[in-house]
């Protein structure tokens, strides 16, 4: 069997943080977290932020964010917005109409990103700040994930004359 010796892509990282976030703290999550590992054993972790980032999606979310990341992860299998109700840094409180797209992890936090309706921009939610999730059914618009991650290269677009 030949081995693939590549490495995650952001995109396939997100995909195991989306799934590792609504397994929340059972056996398949703990089989799951060491699967992945036993993963990233083979990556030189001499960068601090992909070492903290790679512990946080190994380690299980509270239940009670684990809860609202399996109806976060509901939405975005099923492609619907969904209703946050969120706590920003400055403790304001709003609902927020959001078209889910991916789930990732970035140092020590976990975020959903998405198109917020209320600012009509793409917009990263921390998990511990999201108060409550309310799945609606209202279809969301389809969405690459991998053009929504962060430290993504844009391709530009080639400038035509008319």
């Amino acid at each position: 069997m030949k081995h693939d010796t590549r490495p995650l892509t952001t995109a396939e990282i997100a995909a195991l943080a989306l799934s590792l976030a609504h397994l929340g703290a059972g056996p398949q999550a703990v089989t799951a977290r060491r699967g992945l590992q036993h993963a990233f054993e083979h990556l030189e972790l001499d960068d601090d932020v992909i070492a903290t980032t790679l512990a946080t999606l190994t380690e299980p979310l509270p239940t009670d964010v684990a809860s609202r990341a399996r109806l976060m992860a509901d939405a975005i299998t099923s492609r619907l917005n969904i209703r946050l109700h969120y706590r920003d840094a400055s403790g304001h409180v709003t609902a927020r109409d959001v078209e889910p797209v991916t789930c990732l992890v970035h140092r020590e936090y976990w975020y959903l990103v998405g198109v917020c309706r209320m600012r009509r921009a793409i917009r990263a939610f921390r998990f511990d700040r999201i108060i409550a999730v309310e799945p609606t059914l209202t279809p969301s618009r389809p969405h690459l994930a991998d053009r929504f991650l962060p430290f993504q290269r844009r391709k530009r677009r080639a400038i035509t004359a008319a």
